[in-house]
């Protein structure tokens, strides 16, 4: 299946990228082409899909509390003393309304 100049030009129009004369003309599309259609005529009947080609779960840990209530000794780290009072870090603004 071979495309012509114009139908690429076509395919980096509506994909949003622009590629120049010199670039369509050295790249090899219809290889690529070719191989996913090979691609597309593998017989996956049968197949179960997978996520992942490994086989493996990550370790877990239990969730345990292993320093308790910390919050005014991290709330010492606080620039200045807005949020304190309140329990929390106070930060500028970053977004308008």
């Amino acid at each position: 299946m071979a495309f012509s100049k114009q139908q690429l030009q076509k395919f980096a129009h509506l994909i949003r990228i622009e590629i120049s004369d010199e670039k369509l003309s050295e790249m090899k599309i219809d290889s690529v082409i070719e191989w996913l259609d090979k691609l597309q005529k593998i017989d996956t009947t049968n197949v179960v899909p997978m996520l992942s080609p490994s086989a493996h779960s990550l370790p877990r840990r239990s969730d345990i509390v292993t320093e308790k209530n910390s919050r005014d000794s991290i709330l010492k780290n606080a620039p200045d003393d807005a949020g304190k009072a309140r329990g929390y870090f106070a930060v500028p603004k970053v977004m308008d309304e």
